[in-house]
């Protein structure tokens, strides 16, 4: 009999926490204890946070339910593994879904990880090649999460950043947001040195280093990093503005679309909209990526993008076979 009681609420829980019901006597079985000593643990759960639910009869047996928090969750070095390598492949572009909390996560993850558990996680994803990749420029993971780190604990980022023209420079900042266009990511941060907020594109930096030092928030002169990311972009020399009616409503468009392209204009008729933005992604990505929005649409401006969209409607028709 288990007479280590938290080792073996903790493997009660790692059961639980599989998708299926338990019967009292399976589980019993498993942590080689009485019924009785099952009931008595799942209480203690219960105390804990964790939603276990117990249905009664013959076929009777308990299962971990949705609850309102989420309790810590309870991983194997297997699973623990695959999270691990799966969030270090997403993460290394900027795949639209696989955002800032995403990465955190990462980051929160690999810090617990035993060594030998890293090591395996590194030689595994060293050892494999995705079959697609990403539109944007490949990031190393370390330096995403390095940045997320010092994001989440307040902590000034000091790292080397290569600028548009090849200048090199190394920065002092106290990180704000990650921010993901679907292609890239960027960091919005403030910069100590140039006493002023700045947007980095994380591809650039290298050599990030998380200094230990705290600071306390800055309030951001937008409100949100995503909307001093579009400002950013307005400002830049290589962007330009799109104008795209959708026959849709706002809402559903902005479901479908990343926050930083900010909020569709609602049309007069109410089931309409119009999403006026500024961006420096290539056209013809941007025309792909109004395609994959799935609602009907048409591009007012500009005149390249229009182009772009004509022709790309015309290839996928004709390997269509229309």
């Amino acid at each position: 009999m288990t007479t280590d009681t938290p080792a073996r609420l903790l493997t009660l829980l790692s059961l639980l926490q599989t998708p299926r019901e338990w019967p009292g006597g399976e589980l019993a079985g498993r942590l080689g204890v009485s019924r009785r000593t099952v009931r008595r643990d799942i209480d203690r759960l219960r105390e804990l946070g964790y939603p276990v639910q117990a249905t009664m009869g013959a076929d009777g047996g308990y299962r971990l339910v949705a609850g309102k928090a989420m309790p810590p969750l309870v991983l194997d070095d297997e699973e623990a593994v695959a999270i691990a390598v799966g969030l270090r492949a997403g993460a290394g572009h900027a795949v639209e879904g696989v955002d800032e909390a995403s990465v955190r996560a990462l980051a929160k993850l690999e810090q617990v990880l035993p060594s030998r558990l890293r090591h395996r996680v590194a030689t595994l994803q060293a050892a494999t090649t995705p079959l697609t990749s990403g539109d944007g420029p490949s990031i190393a993971t370390e330096t995403l999460t390095v940045m997320a780190s010092t994001v989440a604990g307040q902590e000034r980022l000091r790292f080397a950043y290569r600028a548009a023209d090849g200048t090199e420079s190394r920065r002092v900042t106290e990180p704000h947001r990650l921010v993901s266009t679907g292609r890239r990511w960027y960091l919005v941060a403030y910069d100590l040195d140039r006493e002023d907020w700045r947007t980095f594109r994380v591809d650039r930096v290298s050599e990030p280093f998380a200094t230990g030092a705290r600071f306390a928030p800055r309030e951001l002169p937008t409100g949100s990093a995503a909307e001093y990311l579009r400002r950013s972009m307005q400002r830049h020399s290589d962007s330009y503005d799109i104008e795209v009616a959708f026959a849709a409503p706002p809402e559903a468009v902005s479901a479908r679309l990343p926050q930083w392209l900010g909020p569709p204009e609602p049309a007069d008729d109410g089931t309409s909209c119009v999403l006026r933005a500024t961006v420096s992604d290539p056209v013809d990505w941007m025309a792909v990526r109004l395609a994959m929005v799935g609602l009907e649409f048409r591009v007012r401006e500009p005149a390249e993008l229009v182009e772009c969209v004509r022709g790309l409607g015309e290839r996928l028709l004709g390997a269509a076979g229309g």
